[in-house]
């Protein structure tokens, strides 16, 4: 078996405080790995640190750019089990966008549907949880409870056979990344 990692997050910016104040949701921004290291993640998000928008397909790292500096904010890891074709899949089709990011634009609208509970495809636009459930649906990992374009990230910490990993500040969690690690 295979494991893909989800990390959700709720940081301090406007942008999530505003999405935490609409929502009520413990986490507000969700990003996927195929490494135990967490390196490299993957999500639709700023480009900049500095600036929500432009936004798209992205790289993150817990060691720089936007997660460099924060340490404080609250974070959960979660672990889904998969089998070796299924893995495979998902992690094609994360590729196969990352090598065509400038496709890709921020699913604003698609953002303001989903806290109306309105589910609406974008042809080449996402915002981070949608593109999670997207891979996930795609690739056979996991039967998602509603439609993508209507999950946050808080929904997946009730889906059955994600199993959490880790519950607690960006900074514990950074300190015990280790391929083996026991994180419960």
């Amino acid at each position: 078996m295979k494991s893909i990692y989800l990390l959700l997050t709720k940081s301090d910016t406007y942008v999530s405080k505003t999405i935490g104040l609409a929502t009520s949701d413990k986490y507000t921004h969700i990003s996927i790995s195929f490494e135990e290291t967490l390196e490299p993640l993957y999500s639709f998000a700023r480009k900049y640190k500095r600036t929500p928008l432009p936004a798209g397909i992205r790289h993150e790292a817990l060691y720089s750019g936007f997660y460099e500096k924060c340490n404080h904010i609250p974070c959960a890891l979660y672990e889904l089990k998969v089998n070796e074709e299924t893995y495979e899949k998902a992690r094609s089709h994360v590729d196969d966008m990352m090598e065509n990011a400038d496709c890709y634009r921020y699913n604003v609208l698609g953002l303001i549907l989903c806290r109306m509970n309105i589910a609406y495809d974008r042809k080449r636009r996402y915002f981070c949880s949608e593109f999670v459930s997207e891979v996930l649906e795609k690739s056979n990992a996991i039967e998602l409870p509603k439609h993508p374009s209507l999950m946050r990230p808080a929904d997946y910490t009730n889906i059955d056979g994600i199993n959490c990993l880790f519950d607690g500040k960006l900074h514990e969690l950074k300190s015990s990344i280790r391929p083996g690690y026991q994180y419960c």
